[in-house]
């Protein structure tokens, strides 16, 4: 059963917008934190942002930081990644994840890179920035 599946993908060029949508087939809030995570062929894959679907607190990677901006919707079962002023660098496939039960006292910042720890992942959105 599918539980989580990005879109909103595609082709901009640099400096430009877009947002991605990950929607759950559960209610968000049966996952503790849903993340954002990025992977470009042959190299490791990267966690750029996550969000507790509780209280809405966030973490984002440096790479990331001040750009892009993680939200959540609880209501439509939805999380979403505005990314802003898109970097050549940024082109990756872009997956959404979701981890079901806190791990200890980690803080959020930290849980943005755990992705052997989170329990279910989308297929993944190909964001491409290119002039």
């Amino acid at each position: 059963q599918v539980q989580l599946e990005e879109s909103g993908g595609g082709l901009v060029q640099p400096g430009e917008s877009l947002r991605l949508s990950c929607t759950a087939s559960r209610a968000t809030l049966d996952y503790y934190i849903i993340g954002w995570f990025r992977q470009v062929p042959g190299k490791e894959r990267e966690g750029i942002s996550c969000i507790r679907t509780s209280d809405g607190s966030s973490g984002y990677g440096d790479s990331v930081m001040g750009r892009f901006t993680i939200s959540r919707d609880n209501a439509k079962n939805t999380v979403y990644l505005q990314m802003n002023n898109l970097y050549p660098d940024d082109t990756a496939v872009y997956y959404c994840a979701a981890l079901v039960r806190q791990i200890g006292f980690t803080p959020i910042k930290t849980m943005c890179r755990m992705g052997t720890k989170y329990d279910y992942w989308g297929q993944g959105t190909q964001v491409t920035v290119s002039s």
